[in-house]
């Protein structure tokens, strides 16, 4: 029973964030819309959203790095890679 709810929650998860990174590429729009735009559309609190990436380390970046670009964030020093 415990791990059907694990499992249930993880494929939730990989499904959050394949639908994200879909809407990125055949949208053409940034995370943070997209991350909006799926929560309208599919019903989904924003906070449950936010649970979902912050645990997600590769969303986490790229909406972190945009949100500096657009100055809702402070900027932070970047290594040059």
């Amino acid at each position: 029973m415990v791990d059907d709810v694990i499992f249930e929650k993880a494929l939730t998860t990989e499904k959050f964030i394949k639908d994200i990174e879909s809407l990125v590429t055949r949208g053409n729009i940034d995370y943070l819309d997209a991350v909006v735009h799926y929560c309208e559309t599919n019903n989904v609190e924003i906070e449950a959203a936010a649970m979902i990436i912050r645990n997600n380390i590769r969303i986490k970046s790229k909406l972190q790095s945009e949100c500096e670009d657009l100055n809702f964030l402070p900027k932070r020093a970047h290594l040059p890679i």
